[in-house]
This record gives C-alpha cells, structure tokens and sequence, in this order.
C-alpha cells in the first residue's frame, strides 16, 4: 500500500480516486507538443494540492500519454529518465538553458494551444 503523502495529508494512491488519475492524464495528453507543464502545475489544474500523485500515476500509466512533458518545479527532467525526457523535448523544439527546460519560453497554461 502507498502511503498517504506526507505534504498534502492525502492518500497518494492513484486507485483512491480514479477520477483524479483520469483527469491527470487527460491534462497531460492535452499538453501541445513543444509545451510542458511542472508536476504541481498538473496538479493545480486538475483540482488537487499533491504534485507527488501526478508523477504517480505518470509512473503507473505506462506511457500512454506524453509524460515526457511533465517537470520538476524547476523545470529539470527526472533523473532515471533524463537523456529519453531530454531528447524527445529537443526533438520538439523544447529549449533547454542548461539542464533545465526554458520555462518561461514553453511552460503551457492548460488554456491556450
């Protein structure tokens, strides 16, 4: 059993809520190529104060959504997969300054495509 997340006093388990899991990866299917969103910016657009299930149910969906699109608050790739992440974000035109993704230039709102 997954523990309930300690920040958001919530249980993290993608199955107490499929809805949410639901909702998470219909926001991140949305997300415009050449676009990304942070985990809590995820979050914050489907309703909930926990970043950590968004990378949950990224974890446990299995890549049927662009989940490559989705960051660190500071617009860094996640580790374990950070050389796949980093390509597929160049090859659509993602600008990187340094090791992060320019987020100012492709951060999306959820609103605009």
């Amino acid at each position: 059993m997954i523990p309930p997340d300690p920040q958001g006093g919530q249980d993290i388990s993608p199955s107490s809520e499929p809805s949410l899991a639901l909702r998470i990866l219909a926001c991140v299917e949305a997300i415009p190529p050449g676009s990304v969103m942070t985990y809590g910016d995820v979050a914050e657009f489907v309703g909930t104060r926990s970043a950590r299930i968004v990378g949950r149910v990224l974890a446990q969906d299995g890549g049927t959504v662009p989940w490559h699109r989705v960051l660190r608050a500071d617009g860094s790739c996640a580790d374990h997969l950070y050389v796949e992440q980093r390509q597929r974000l160049l090859s659509e035109g993602v600008r990187f300054v340094g090791d992060r993704v320019d987020l100012r230039a492709h951060r999306w709102d959820g609103a605009s495509g």
